[in-house]
């Protein structure tokens, strides 16, 4: 079975581990994982990684996220969410006088680096246990603030009490808790009621494929939309390299500057290391000392 990674267009209702498994028994794989958890509420592109693809996981997490979201003003709620119980309305009075153009100004805003309180209810750990089991037990356990950026962010549609929206933000913001921030600047609260990934990294929603469509593929067309290891990380610097190399790389050995030649890496930076097929054989990082190098993954067996 091929590796790399699978675009799937997650469905309403079902959480991202279920659908690992669903992939993994259609495949027959040994391994699968995803890059980056969806709500079961939630919907769109969840990246699963098949096999080796399992490796490179790490480096889609700090990659930037896309998201369409549906906020509803009035009513705040435990999980931040449309699934959680209601903990504060709104008087009518607030929200008769509540105006399109103030709703938008706030919105437009939270644009730019800030900080952000993660919610009670999340995959977060606190000694080990998830923060939403925990909050589940009555131990709302609150994270210190992370700072995160909105990229970008605007108004799509405005129907009162609800507002729906886009944002292009860094990795580790949570939307549940931006709906939150933005209920709470109008002074009317707001919830989460509707959410969509639509891009991460470079890979888009527009070329996933909804996950009942894929299950009645047959292995071979399923791996024809498994995009290669190589390909995956586009956004990485590459390095091509020969057979002595290659050898080289097979058996763990130091790679020198001299081996790989003139870079414009930076130390720490991960950097691709391919044949001439295009397949990837390892992933490594420029030493501090800029004379050698550190392997972060090898892929070659």
């Amino acid at each position: 079975m091929k590796s790399g990674i699978l675009s799937i267009n997650k469905p309403e209702g079902i959480s991202s581990a279920r659908v690992v498994a669903r992939i993994k028994k259609v495949l027959n794989a040994k391994k699968v994982g995803h890059t980056g958890t969806l709500d079961p509420f939630a919907t769109g592109l969840l990246l699963c990684a098949i096999n080796k693809g399992t490796r490179i996981s790490r480096y889609f997490l700090d990659g930037h996220k896309r998201y369409s979201a549906q906020l509803c003003l009035g009513v705040e709620t435990d999980t931040y969410d449309l699934t959680g119980k209601p903990t504060f309305t709104a008087q009518k009075n607030v929200m008769d006088t509540l105006k399109i153009e103030d709703v938008k100004k706030a919105i437009n805003s939270f644009a730019g680096v800030q900080d952000q309180i993660p919610p009670a209810f999340s995959a977060l750990k606190h000694k080990g246990q998830p923060l939403y089991k925990l909050a589940r037990q009555g131990q709302k356990i609150q994270k210190p603030p992370r700072q995160i950026k909105i990229f970008d962010i605007r108004v799509h549609h405005v129907k009162l009490p609800y507002v729906d929206i886009g944002v292009y933000c860094s990795t580790g913001t949570y939307i549940r808790s931006l709906a939150f921030d933005i209920g709470r600047k109008l002074g009317c609260g707001a919830h989460l009621s509707k959410l969509c990934r639509t891009q991460s990294s470079s890979f888009e929603l527009e070329d996933a494929i909804d996950l009942d469509v894929l299950e009645g593929f047959d292995k071979k067309a399923i791996e024809q939309r498994i995009v290669p290891l190589s390909e995956c990380l586009e956004f990485m610097p590459e390095i091509l390299v020969d057979d002595p190399i290659i050898q080289r790389v097979k058996f763990g050995q130091k790679l020198k500057k001299d081996d790989i030649g003139p870079s414009e890496a930076s130390p720490g930076q991960s950097i691709k290391v391919i044949d001439k097929n295009n397949d990837l054989l390892a992933i490594i990082q420029l030493s501090e000392n800029r004379q050698d190098y550190n392997y972060s993954c090898v892929f070659l067996s």
